[in-house]
């Protein structure tokens, strides 16, 4: 890790601060999907809502799942973001201020809650939207990889290694992630 660090310079977490409806709705829309089809169907997913930065949840409540498939959204991407909806007001979901009261774990099984919601995307929220320093995704295959070329090892950890092996980067795990995603993306490490 310390060579990351030389190699890559300090990484900081910058969280977004978006609301919880918002950012989940997002990562649902972007899920499986490249970057640029991702940010058209967000782009007439949020034109359904002229004059708002963001649909409120009574907004996408209100509309029916056929609208939502004529923007591109698949008919399970559709229900999500209704499941979701639903979720965040009846507060399963808790807004911003709440989520940061929440201890990871807690938080995390109320997101998972939410159809479409896995515990990575889950991750990715307490990562990038909150900040949260302690966080490692052993799923993640871009984590996973990263720790394999860092430390030069002839295959991938499993989860559950990673797991064990990541108690030495707390608390700031999060960083470690940051690090081992730059690992994953650096032709020629070893």
């Amino acid at each position: 890790m310390a060579r990351l660090i030389k190699e890559h310079g300090p990484l900081v977490l910058k969280p977004r601060r978006l609301s919880s409806f918002q950012s989940l709705a997002q990562a649902i829309i972007h899920q499986q999907l490249s970057g640029k089809a991702a940010g058209a169907i967000l782009g007439r997913f949020q034109a359904l809502y002229p004059g708002k930065r963001f649909p409120s949840v009574n907004d996408v409540l209100e509309t029916p799942p056929e609208t939502l498939r004529e923007v591109g959204l698949s008919r399970a991407k559709a229900t999500y973001l209704l499941d979701l909806a639903r979720r965040v007001k009846d507060r399963t979901v808790p807004g911003l201020k709440a989520s940061e009261a929440l201890p990871d774990e807690e938080l995390i099984r109320r997101l998972t809650a939410v159809k479409g919601v896995g515990r990575w995307t889950a991750e990715m929220l307490l990562i990038f939207n909150l900040g949260r320093e302690d966080v490692l995704p052993v799923d993640d295959l871009g984590v996973r990889r990263g720790f394999q070329l860092a430390h030069g090892h002839a295959t991938m950890p499993v989860p559950a290694e990673l797991a064990e092996l990541g108690k030495r980067w707390g608390p700031y795990r999060s960083i470690a992630t940051l690090y081992c995603w730059r690992a994953a993306d650096t032709p020629g490490i070893s």
